[in-house]
């Protein structure tokens, strides 16, 4: 790892435990990562292996007992609960495993939430909305509502909702669980295109082993240690 290189994430070193009855329970145990921008690193690994708690920790939702989190060139150890909130908020974007969608609100104005959290005007949040639904192939579907949408352009709308603060780092977590092969495929290619043509840092835990070699990196999560990246050639 060469912190000169200032990657958008940065994980050094990060340990996390959770209490287990009257002992700890390691989630994350000295864990290092660092995701280059524009760039998909892929975290494999059995449920239960500490992918979730990763993402987590890279989210700033939980702190580590031990280690760093860099984000975006901030070490987030010492901000306060309001600063992290701001990060997240400006700097990070996640996509969930379920898109959680309201369901009364058009795709549109799911869109439109974010960018009115981030302080953004009514006028320039419509166009942003806008282009982040273009981006994701979605202009037509605006003003349609999820119950109208497939399953596949919901999460279309999941990860158009997360770029919407052209977030440094996007995490992932398992887009493809509830898709079908092809769906999920798609998914998958708008990830890809997407992380390269805005230079986001990536992190993508998934199950699926189908399309590993499709990404820049790939890790492994076995009881909370992760493997050293295995890079693939581009």
């Amino acid at each position: 790892m060469n912190p000169s290189t200032n990657p958008p994430l940065l994980l050094d070193g990060v340990t996390l435990t959770y209490p287990d009855g009257e002992g700890r329970l390691t989630a994350l145990d000295g864990v290092s990562l660092s995701v280059a921008a524009g760039t998909v690193t892929a975290c494999a690994g059995p449920s239960g292996s500490g992918k979730s708690s990763l993402l987590a920790v890279a989210a700033t939702l939980v702190a580590p007992e031990v280690g760093r989190v860099v984000v975006a060139g901030t070490d987030t150890g010492a901000l306060s609960p309001a600063a992290k909130a701001a990060l997240r908020r400006d700097r990070v974007g996640i996509v969930f495993q379920q898109p959680n969608l309201l369901p009364a609100l058009t795709a549109l104005e799911q869109l439109q939430v974010m960018a009115h959290l981030a302080g953004h005007g009514p006028r320039r949040t419509r166009e942003r909305a806008l282009e982040a639904l273009a981006a994701v192939g979605l202009d037509g579907q605006a003003h349609r509502r999820p119950h109208q949408l497939s399953g596949g352009q919901r999460q279309r709308i999941n990860i158009a909702r997360a770029l919407m603060n052209d977030p440094a780092v996007l995490l992932v977590d398992e887009p493809t669980s509830a898709l079908d092969h092809e769906r999920g495929a798609a998914v998958l290619d708008l990830l890809l295109t997407l992380t390269r043509e805005r230079g986001t840092a990536t992190v993508l835990v998934t199950h699926d082993r189908a399309h590993l070699d499709r990404m820049d990196a790939v890790v492994t999560m076995t009881d909370g240690r992760l493997s050293a990246p295995r890079a693939h050639a581009r």
